[in-house]
């Protein structure tokens, strides 16, 4: 529990930039978002028509394996991520290729400023739930090796809530 309080306040805090990032990322200029780091992600275990039920990994973390556009990758829950964030190796197998010209947003990680370059999903599918036309970032793989599924996504839908270790997220 005390490991896990300044995660908890640290999002509380980032919470607020959410929505200004995410308007900024969809079209505006972008400015800030948070990431962190994990393991490879577990599968998803669907509790009922577009819900998604993820258990708590060992590490803390919420691994979700999911799919952009069809391909499958693997995400970290993040309710602390302003934008979904893909690292620039997974992105390049999404046919994402930004050029360096293209990071132009400045991310605030757990390892300092990032630049990260804007993209928008044509579709975000985790379990049943599919989410359409999402903003999302792109950063280098030396600054993120895992990709987060972060409010982007989540605030699209119905609802997600912590229970008995469990995250669920229901469309």
């Amino acid at each position: 529990m005390r490991r896990f309080m300044p995660f908890a306040i640290l999002a509380c805090l980032l919470a607020g930039l959410g929505p200004r990032l995410a308007d900024q990322v969809g079209g505006r200029h972008p400015s800030v978002a948070t990431a962190t780091e994990a393991p490879l992600a577990t599968p998803a275990v669907a509790s009922g028509p577009r819900s998604v039920v993820i258990a708590r990994a060992p590490n803390g973390h919420f691994n979700v394996e999911g799919s952009v556009d069809g391909r499958r990758l693997n995400f970290i829950v993040d309710t602390g991520a302003s934008v979904v964030t893909l690292n620039s190796d997974d992105a390049a197998r999404l046919g994402l290729h930004p050029a360096e010209r293209d990071y132009t947003v400045a991310l605030t990680t757990a390892n300092g400023v990032v630049r990260g370059a804007p993209a928008r999903l044509n579709m975000v599918e985790v379990g049943d739930i599919m989410v359409r036309d999402v903003a999302a970032v792109i950063v280098p793989v030396e600054a993120l090796r895992s990709n987060l599924l972060g409010l982007t996504f989540l605030s699209r839908l119905h609802h997600f809530d912590y229970r008995d270790g469990k995250l669920r997220l229901e469309e």
